[in-house]
């Protein structure tokens, strides 16, 4: 496994953490950072605080293109990784857009639902489609 795909599960723990416990995504940031164990990598971080940046955005086009599902309705972890997923495609030129949706599709292979790799990959390749008219 890669560095950066590390560095993704990583900053999915955070995000799912935070949701789950219903606190603050910068507080259990900065609560993993402290407790260092295991080492928060810089890219965990710069995703983190990347999707914490963006995320009433993200919220707003999952809500938009997620045909039939609100965020609520969605499990917990498949939430986190679209979360995750849509800031890398749309907010980092440097992760290559098949990059960000293979790597979600992975992890929600690895750790979600038999119906959510197929659910990930076709609402990103919604954004992805819909990607130079979507609002930075």
């Amino acid at each position: 496994m890669s560095a950066r795909s590390k560095a993704r599960k990583r900053a999915l723990d955070i995000l799912f953490e935070a949701d789950q416990r219903g606190t603050d995504v910068g507080a259990t940031l900065a609560a993993r950072e402290e407790l260092a164990d295991p080492p928060v990598a810089p890219y965990t971080a710069e995703l983190v605080t990347g999707v914490l940046a963006q995320r009433e955005r993200i919220d707003e086009l999952l809500t938009t293109y997620s045909q039939g599902w609100s965020l609520d309705r969605m499990p917990a972890v498949d939430r986190a990784i679209l979360r995750l997923s849509t800031y890398e495609l749309l907010w980092r030129d440097d992760v290559p857009d098949a990059v960000a949706i293979s790597e979600a599709v992975s992890l929600a292979r690895e750790l979600s639902t038999d119906d959510s790799p197929g659910f990930v990959n076709g609402l990103l390749a919604r954004l992805l489609d819909l990607k130079p008219m979507l609002a930075r």
